[in-house]
């Protein structure tokens, strides 16, 4: 579903004539400095091997400078990505996809980057690559009018003193309607980029569900930071925010680079959001190359226990045939038929709380595939 949006938020149009026109360049466009802390899976209580890494989540760290940001911007604006690569669902009324790799080199050549690469995967803790090219670059639009700014931050105002009055704590009014609600990621990681100034923005965090039920909240990051998050495997939503009249994030997905780490990867929340032949065709890819890889790795495993005049391990193989078996299975879920999907919307399958009980949440979570 494309709908015929057009872009309310200012293009700032000097500004970007008067950017120097070079390609990315880490020299000139990464401004990285280390996050203040990195909270692995056990501090959400959560065993160290629930997913691909043990590191769940980053706090927002400085990732590119402000000529990169503007220059990004430029290209998500123009009227080539607005045009052909805007989709919209029942849970993002504004979303701009698979644009980069066509329209968009400034902002595929910063995700290939292997400085940019290296970075985001020193703060995940695994060595990581783009999840696909269709998932670069992945924009989530919202615009306000002045108006709408204004009414929001007096209700929230009112709120809050009311609150103060009556000593209510713990009720925050961020957390009366997330943007989105309770799921966890297509894709075993994101690194979520902020293109927006956020000076007087309120909220905007993201919760996430702790392994005790607690929740834990990590703070939006600003303009030009970013935030890692392992959202396949922790359960989160996005907070509201106040106080400005535009939010743009830029959501860019990876996953592991050793074909032998298990691939945990659905396409549950993105395929009615796609150009479904391109996604279809770019998950079959890389998979099929993992599973070439992997197949190779054991060919030759098994030619040189023969070379070694060893006795053929019947189990062994038999389990490796197992797991691509099962890879493969995995692969043929996630390809739903074409006229089975209904673009634009998406159930609520991605959801771990739909009105369930806990017992009926956990019977239908996905198994995890190797």
């Amino acid at each position: 579903m494309r709908p015929k949006v057009e872009p309310l938020i200012k293009r700032r149009s000097s500004t970007i004539k008067a950017l120097p026109v070079r390609d990315f360049d880490p020299q000139h466009h990464i401004e990285f400095k280390p996050p203040s802390k990195i909270y692995k899976m056990t501090d959400l209580a959560l065993p160290e091997d629930t997913g691909v890494s043990p590191v769940a989540v980053s706090e927002p760290f400085p990732l590119f400078s402000q000529e990169a940001i503007h220059r990004m911007r430029a290209e998500i604006l123009s009227d080539d990505v607005w045009n052909n690569c805007q989709y919209s669902s029942n849970l993002s009324q504004c979303q701009l996809r698979g644009f980069a790799s066509k329209y968009a080199p400034f902002v595929y050549d910063a995700w290939k980057h292997p400085e940019t690469l290296a970075i985001v995967s020193q703060i995940a803790g695994i060595d990581l690559v783009t999840e696909m090219d269709f998932e670069i670059g992945h924009i989530n639009i919202s615009v306000k009018s002045e108006k709408q700014k204004a009414e929001e931050l007096l209700a929230a105002a009112e709120r809050s003193a009311a609150e103060a009055d009556e000593g209510i704590a713990g009720c925050p009014w961020e957390d009366d309607k997330p943007i989105v609600d309770w799921h966890t990621d297509s894709y075993p990681f994101v690194c979520v980029t902020m293109l927006s100034d956020c000076t007087n923005m309120i909220g905007g965090e993201t919760a996430l569900r702790t392994g005790t039920g607690d929740i834990m909240k990590v703070r939006g990051p600003q303009m030009g930071c970013a935030v890692v998050l392992q959202g396949r495997y922790i359960e989160h939503q996005a907070l509201r925010a106040l106080g400005a009249t535009e939010r743009i994030t830029m959501v860019t997905s990876f996953r592991p680079r050793c074909p032998t780490t298990r691939d945990d990867t659905v396409l549950t929340t993105v395929r009615a959001v796609s150009n479904l032949s391109e996604l279809y065709f770019q998950f079959s890819e890389y998979r099929l190359e993992i599973l070439e890889e992997r197949i190779r790795n054991q060919l030759r495993s098994l030619r040189e226990s023969k070379g070694g005049s060893k006795k053929m391990n019947t189990r062994d193989i038999k389990r490796f045939l197992n797991e691509q078996a099962m890879f493969l299975q995995h692969m043929d879920r996630e390809l739903v038929d074409d006229e089975l999907v209904v673009m634009g919307v998406i159930d609520d399958s991605h959801l771990l709380i739909t009105g369930k009980s806990k017992p009926q949440q956990k019977a239908t979570k996905r198994a995890r595939v190797e």
